[in-house]
C-alpha cells in the first residue's frame, strides 16, 4: 500500500477532552432537576436552569473543538463517511419519534373512536359504558374533556407557515448551490433567507397558539385532539428553533470563510435536518390540518 492510500485509511482519533463529562453532568442535572419540579420542589427549576446552562456551555465547546479541527485538516474521508451515517441514524431516530406521535394519532381516530361508539364488536362500550356517544373529529373523548373547543383549520396561519417552510427548503437549496459553485453571496444571502424563513415559522406558530387557547379553547386539557395536536406541532415547532439557530450558527461560520465546495459537511447536515423537518410539516398539514 502507498504513503498516501495508507494515509487515507487512518482513522482519526480525537485526544481525551472533558466535554462528555460535562455534558453527562449537564443532562443529569436537567433530568433530576426537571423531575423535582414536577413535584414542585422549590429547587428543582433551579437544577433543571442549571443543567441546561451546563449543556449549552457543552455544546458551544465541543462543536467548537470539532470545527477546530476540521479546520486543521485533522478529519479524512472516512471520518467523513462516519459523520454521514451519524447523521443518517440520527436523522431517522427523529423519523421514529416523529412516527411514535403520528401512529397516537392514526390509532385514537381509527379505532378508539370507533370502539367507543359501539364499533368493532364493542357494542356493549357505547350502550353501558359511554352511552350515545358519536365518533366525531376533532374529538375531546367521552365525557367532554376540557369543555367545548374549536377545532383547527387548514386555512390562515397553517397555510403560510407551510408556504414559509416549502419555501425556505427552495432557500436553503439555492444556498447550497452557490456554495458549491464558490459564489460565497449567494450560499450567505440565501442562508440568511432561509433563518428569517424559519424563524417567522416559529412566531407565527406562536400566534396560533396564543389564538388557540384565548378564542377557541384548545388547550393541552382538550381530550385527545388536543393533546395530540399541541404534542405534534409543538415539537415540531421545537424542531424548526433549533434548525433555525442551526443554520444561524452556519451563516455564521459562512461569513467567517469556513467551508469549500469540497468540504462542508456541517452545511449539509444542517440542510438535511431541515428538509426533515419541511417533510414532517406536510404530514402535520394533511393529518392534523387537513383531515
Amino acid at each position: 500500500m502507498s504513503a498516501e492510500a495508507h494515509a487515507g485509511s487512518r482513522y482519526y482519533l480525537p485526544h481525551g477532552t472533558h466535554w462528555p463529562i460535562m455534558g453527562s453532568l449537564g443532562l443529569f442535572s436537567a433530568a433530576v432537576g426537571g423531575a423535582l419540579w414536577l413535584e414542585d420542589v422549590g429547587l428543582g427549576k433551579y437544577l433543571f436552569l442549571l443543567g441546561l446552562i451546563i449543556i449549552c456551555l457543552m455544546m458551544f465547546g465541543w462543536f467548537g473543538t470539532v470545527i477546530r479541527e476540521s479546520l486543521s485538516g485533522s478529519y479524512n474521508a472516512q471520518v467523513d463517511r462516519s459523520f454521514r451515517w451519524g447523521m443518517t441514524f440520527f436523522i431517522f431516530s427523529e423519523v421514529m419519534f416523529f412516527g411514535g406521535f403520528f401512529g397516537a394519532l392514526f390509532f385514537a381516530r381509527v379505532f378508539v373512536e370507533n370502539w367507543l361508539a359501539g364499533g368493532s364488536n364493542s357494542l356493549f362500550t357505547n350502550l353501558i359504558i359511554w352511552k350515545g356517544y358519536e365518533p366525531v373529529w376533532p374529538s375531546n373523548g367521552p365525557g367532554n374533556i376540557g369543555g367545548s373547543f374549536e377545532g383547527m383549520s387548514a386555512t390562515g396561519i397553517a397555510a403560510l407557515n407551510t408556504l414559509i417552510l416549502l419555501t425556505s427548503g427552495l432557500t436553503v437549496t439555492i444556498a447550497h448551490w452557490g456554495l458549491k459553485e464558490g459564489n460565497r453571496k449567494k450560499l450567505c444571502l440565501f442562508l440568511l433567507f432561509t433563518i428569517i424563513l424559519g424563524f417567522s415559522f416559529v412566531i407565527l406558530q406562536g400566534h396560533e397558539y396564543i389564538d388557540a387557547y384565548t378564542r377557541q379553547n384548545l388547550t393541552l386539557g382538550s381530550g385527545i385532539y388536543g393533546s395530540t395536536f399541541f404534542m405534534l406541532t409543538g415539537f415540531h415547532g421545537l424542531h424548526v428553533t433549533i434548525g433555525a439557530i442551526m443554520l444561524t450558527v452556519i451563516l455564521i461560520r459562512a461569513l467567517r470563510g469556513h467551508f469549500t465546495a469540497e468540504h462542508h459537511f456541517a452545511f449539509e447536515a444542517v440542510s438535511w435536518y431541515w428538509h426533515f423537518v419541511d417533510v414532517v410539516w406536510l404530514g402535520l398539514f394533511i393529518f392534523v390540518y387537513w383531515l
